[in-house]
């Protein structure tokens, strides 16, 4: 007797299962956060090299969006999810395991593929499987999703190393069993979309149609700002907390960083209907006030001014991620949305990645202060750019209602 064939998941399962997929993508990128410090003590590690440890993973993610970034719209969403979901996992199983920091740069260029191949077509897959009349609204939830991830590395992170055993592995054999239980349900999710494009694939370079430039720069300009703020908060955080301001607990570090992520998702909440520009608008405001305050809050050690300026660079990350997000997402043709979505991360991880090497290096050579002025300035003139640039947008290339 044969059984019966599986029946793939319903739309509101796999919308869930889409946003799980997003959460993990960020919960790999900033799981190793809290634990850099110990890693920096334990094999006498320089800025230059933790910071490089963290910018392999965007730099590999631009090198496999480059070839891989269309995948997705002819193979479909479950076969592209699943097979990046294979190589995060033997990442995470290389960070658990390391006994010398070579391993965590393996582990980092596997994160660095899975996510390539899994986040773009996630965040497609969260806009198709949205509710009849709510697509509009994906980038909100895709949002809350990766401050979700944010927020679970840092919390659970720091909790581990400062309150149970094995802290520079204990954190990665939890993410190893999350990591395993999306991969098993997202196996069940529909092989083919109807959207997904004709013919076979095969290697294409990255572009944008012609129609949708304009609104595709700002969204990159503005989701740009919002992914160098990750790298302030998530590859210098720790760094910073315990250097400049004076934290010597981990929770307390990874809570106070975690606040940056909880707001993320909690503005997200709230600002599902505003208009994208505008979104991008009070992105661009909220992200050179939060940054500013910053470098005051290390100029002054303090703790409290630092969370202050964490929540409000949050709501900063929060609307310039969402509404850039939201206007790309808009103007995409629905048959290469993966791909127009791969051509706007892989811009906002290379930027990513070269600002955390360019940090990295100066906080070697200088100081962690002036690497982190440097990099606070850079974000700033980013933000500033989408807001200039978005003033300039017309209604036709807004996000519908």
């Amino acid at each position: 007797m044969h059984g019966h064939p599986v029946r793939p998941l319903g739309r509101r399962a796999s919308f869930g299962v889409a946003v799980g997929v997003v959460a993990i993508a960020l919960w790999t990128s900033a799981a190793p956060t809290v634990t850099y410090p110990l890693y920096a003590e334990e094999w006498d590690l320089t800025p230059a090299v933790t910071t490089a440890i963290f910018a392999v993973y965007p730099l590999v993610v631009v090198v496999v969006m480059a070839a891989f970034g269309n995948l997705s719209d002819y193979v479909g969403r479950r076969a592209a999810i699943v097979t990046g979901l294979g190589f995060a996992l033997v990442g995470v199983v290389f960070f658990a395991v390391a006994p010398g920091v070579e391993w965590l740069f393996v582990g980092r260029v596997f994160m660095g593929i899975g996510v390539a191949l899994s986040f773009s077509p996630a965040t497609a897959a969260v806009v198709e499987f949205s509710a009849p009349g709510q697509a509009s609204r994906a980038s909100a939830f895709t949002t809350m999703a990766t401050a979700s991830g944010i927020a679970l590395a840092t919390l659970v992170g720091g909790a581990l190393i400062e309150y149970a055993p094995f802290p520079t592995r204990l954190n990665y054999w939890v993410l190893l069993a999350v990591v395993a239980a999306v991969l098993v349900v997202a196996w069940f999710l529909p092989r083919h979309t109807v959207v997904e494009a004709q013919g076979r694939w095969r290697p294409r370079a990255i572009s944008v149609p012609a129609g949708s430039r304009r609104p595709f720069a700002i969204g990159v300009i503005s989701v740009t700002s919002a992914f160098m703020i990750g790298v302030i908060v998530l590859s210098l955080g720790a760094d910073i907390a315990k250097t400049l301001i004076g934290s010597t607990n981990a929770l307390v570090t990874g809570a106070i960083i975690s606040v940056n992520a909880v707001t993320i998702g909690v503005a997200a909440v709230f600002v599902r209907a505003v208009r994208a520009p505008t979104l991008i608008l009070w992105g661009a405001i909220a992200t050179v006030v939060g940054m500013s305050l910053m470098v005051l809050s290390s100029v002054d050690r303090s703790l409290l001014l630092f969370l202050v300026s964490g929540i409000i660079a949050g709501l900063g990350y929060s609307f310039a991620f969402a509404g850039g997000l939201g206007l790309v997402t808009a103007n995409a043709p629905a048959q290469h949305r993966a791909a127009t979505l791969s051509a706007m991360y892989l811009l906002a991880y290379f930027c990513q990645g070269s600002l955390a090497l360019l940090l990295g290096i100066v906080a070697t050579i200088s100081s962690l202060q002036w690497a982190m002025e440097l990099g606070v300035g850079i974000i700033c003139l980013f933000s500033l750019a989408s807001l200039a640039l978005v003033t300039t947008i017309g209604r036709t290339a807004e996000e519908p209602a």
